[in-house]
């Protein structure tokens, strides 16, 4: 149990250390270019949809860690 501990807080203590450092922006600048585009078109589809896809891959690491803490208290149930 020690060991997982320990594995968790170095995966987010590594995690938050490459954020403090890294210097991008938040959009990729494909992304930024077309929303920029589509603005001045008066376009909400495309802003729409990129907000749809952020909160898709915000989700989704919740999701998994919480499928895989499902798995685990369930196991631990389970014996």
């Amino acid at each position: 149990m020690k060991r997982l501990l320990f594995l968790f807080v170095f995966t987010i203590s590594l995690a938050a250390g490459s954020a403090l450092l890294n210097t991008a922006t938040a959009q990729c600048p494909m992304c930024k270019t077309s929303l920029e585009a589509n603005r001045k078109d008066n376009e909400t589809r495309v802003g729409n949809g990129i907000n749809k896809g952020i909160l898709y891959l915000l989700a989704m690491p919740f999701l998994m860690v919480g499928g895989v803490g499902g798995v685990y208290i369930y196991r631990l149930r389970r014996r």
